[in-house]
C-alpha cells in the first residue's frame, strides 16, 4: 500500500486517561493537585536553603539542589496537563506540544539517572576517602559533574524525540494513557519502529543500567568500609550521611522495577484492572518520588532541618 495515502502528520493526540471512570476524574484531579504543590513548595523550600544557607554550600547539597529543580521540571511537564485532562471532556494535545512533553521527560528522566550516580560517587569518595574528599570533589569536579549529567540527559531526549516525531503517523491517534508514554505513541506510527526501539534499549543500558550498577559498586564498598568502623557510633554516624539518598535511590528504581517487572494477566477482565492499574501506577509513579525527595532529605538530615529552621525564624523577624 501507498504509505504516501495514510502519513500526513496529525494535528493532535487524544488522551483517554480515566474516560471510562469519570467518577475517579475529580477525586484523583484533588489528590494530583494536592501532591504537585507539595512538590513545588517541597523541592522549592530545598533549593532555597541549598543557595542561602553557607553551611549547604558543599557537594552534596549543590546536588540536592539539582535534583529538587529537576524534579519541578519533571513534574511541571506532565502534571498541568494531567490535571486538565481530568476536568475537560476532549483530552487532547497537539503534535507539537506532544513532542515538547515527550522531550523534557526523556531529558529529566535521563538527567535524574545519571544525577543519582553521581551523587552516589560523591557518598562513596566523602566515606571511603574522607581526606581526599575536598580535593576529589573541589568545585571544578562537582559543578562539571551536575552540568555533564543535564547535557547528557537533553541530548538522549533530542535523539529519542527527534526519532518519534521523525515517524509518520496514520489512522487512530487514540493513547491510552494521562500523557505521552513513549510506546503508546511509537504504536500509532504506520512504519517500522524497530530503529526507535533498538535506540530506546541501547539509551536504557546506558542511561539506567550504568548508574545502578555504578550505584551498586559504590554502596558495597560504602557498607563495607562502615561496617570496619571500630564503634557503633562512628557507624551510625557515617551512614546517616548516605542513608537519604540510598532510600531515595530505593524508592525511585523499586517503583520502576514494580511498573515493568510484574507479570501481565490474561484475563480479559483482570487485564482491563490490570490496564488501569498500570495507568494509575504510572501516575503516581510521576509525582509521589518528586514528592518523597524533599521529605526524605528533611526528615533523615539534621543540616537541612537545621537550614529551613534557620530560613523560617529569619522570615518571622523581617515580617
Amino acid at each position: 500500500m501507498d504509505r504516501s495515502n495514510q502519513t500526513s502528520p496529525m494535528v493532535q493526540f487524544i488522551l483517554l486517561g480515566l474516560s471510562a471512570h469519570p467518577k475517579l476524574e475529580k477525586t484523583f484531579f484533588v489528590l494530583i493537585l494536592l501532591m504537585y504543590l507539595v512538590i513545588l513548595l517541597g523541592n522549592g523550600v530545598l533549593i532555597l536553603v541549598t543557595i542561602l544557607d553557607s553551611r549547604l554550600h558543599t557537594p552534596m547539597y549543590f546536588f540536592l539542589g539539582n535534583l529538587s529543580f529537576l524534579d519541578i521540571c519533571y513534574t511541571t511537564s506532565s502534571v498541568p496537563l494531567v490535571l486538565d485532562g481530568f476536568l475537560t471532556p476532549r483530552k487532547t494535545i497537539s503534535f507539537s506540544g506532544c513532542a515538547i512533553q515527550m522531550f523534557l521527560s526523556f531529558a529529566m528522566g535521563a538527567t535524574e539517572w545519571v544525577l543519582l550516580g553521581m551523587m552516589a560517587f560523591d557518598r562513596y569518595v566523602a566515606i571511603c576517602n574522607p581526606l581526599r574528599y575536598p580535593i576529589v570533589m573541589s568545585k571544578a569536579a562537582y559543578v562539571p559533574m551536575a552540568t555533564s549529567s543535564w547535557a547528557a540527559g537533553i541530548a538522549n531526549s533530542v535523539v529519542q524525540t527527534s526519532q518519534a516525531m521523525q515517524l509518520p503517523f496514520c489512522g487512530d491517534n487514540v493513547i491510552n494513557h494521562f500523557h505521552l508514554e513513549i510506546l503508546a505513541v511509537l504504536k500509532l506510527a504506520c512504519a517500522d519502529i524497530s530503529i526507535n526501539v533498538i535506540s530506546m534499549v541501547v539509551s536504557n543500558v546506558i542511561f539506567l543500567g550504568v548508574p545502578v550498577l555504578f550505584i551498586f559498586i559504590s554502596y558495597v564498598f560504602i557498607i563495607a568500609t562502615i561496617l570496619r568502623i571500630p564503634s557503633a557510633e562512628g557507624r551510625k554516624k557515617a551512614f546517616s550521611t548516605c542513608s537519604a539518598h540510598l532510600t531515595v535511590v530505593l524508592v525511585f528504581y523499586g517503583t520502576i522495577l514494580f511498573m515493568y517487572g510484574k507479570p501481565k494477566s490474561k484475563d480479559p477482565l483482570g487485564a482491563d484492572k490490570e490496564d488501569l492499574a498500570d495507568k494509575l501506577t504510572s501516575l503516581f509513579y510521576g509525582v509521589v518520588t518528586p514528592m518523597l525527595n524533599p521529605i526524605i532529605y528533611s526528615l533523615r538530615n539534621k543540616d537541612v532541618k537545621a537550614a529551613v529552621r534557620n530560613l523560617v525564624r529569619q522570615k518571622h523577624l523581617t515580617e
